[in-house]
């Protein structure tokens, strides 16, 4: 039997585990004292759904089963948010200047901010869906009293007008949602994102 962890191979012995179910019980038995928690699981490279995952942990280890986990910690959550703290700042500056970006004709400094942007807000949706899974260090974490849910709901209102502007071209309006709305938003989710 193979096990892969993020990509690895580890040198895993069995004990007592006869069956795919047992290992995977055994596994996350150690992740939980680790504060790290599965996310995917693939037997035999196939990636193995919530639906088949009764059937499957069923079946009996053979010599040749390989068993890869994707796993994620709450200290990878932290350092990821962390990351994305000081890029949230660093954003809420270029924000700033986006209206000087088109004024000034630096329309690829400008678009490049803006797929930075899209970028980050992706990055710090995805950290925040996995820091659900760690309630006890970040369930109570708030960005000006309000929780992430909340706080992007408001935000996506922002994103979906900054939106609308780039498709319509509004250069000015899109200067004025960056500077005014975006921006300061960025600042008050970076203070939260020190973790």
């Amino acid at each position: 039997m193979e096990i892969y962890v993020n990509g690895s191979k580890i040198d895993a012995h069995l004990e007592d585990e006869k069956t795919i179910g047992d290992v995977l019980k055994s596994f996350e038995a150690e992740c939980a004292r680790s504060k790290a928690t599965t996310v995917n699981i693939k037997i035999d490279d196939r990636n193995i759904s919530p639906d088949e995952f009764d059937r499957v942990i069923l079946q009996e280890l053979e010599e040749n089963t390989k068993i890869e986990f994707t796993v994620v910690s709450e200290e990878n959550v932290a350092m990821a948010f962390r990351k994305n703290r000081d890029f949230c700042l660093k954003m809420a500056e270029k924000m700033k200047f986006l209206a000087g970006y088109f004024q000034s004709g630096n329309d690829k400094e400008a678009n490049a901010t803006i797929t930075e942007l899209a970028d980050l807000i992706d990055d710090i949706c995805h950290c925040a869906s996995l820091s659900a899974l760690f309630p006890d260090r970040f369930g109570n974490m708030r960005v000006k009293g309000k929780t992430f849910s909340e706080f992007f709901e408001d935000f996506m209102e922002v994103l979906k007008d900054f939106e609308n502007a780039i498709e319509s071209k509004d250069t000015v309006l899109m200067g004025d949602l960056g500077e005014y709305e975006i921006s300061p938003r960025l600042e008050q989710l970076a203070k939260t994102l020190e973790v």
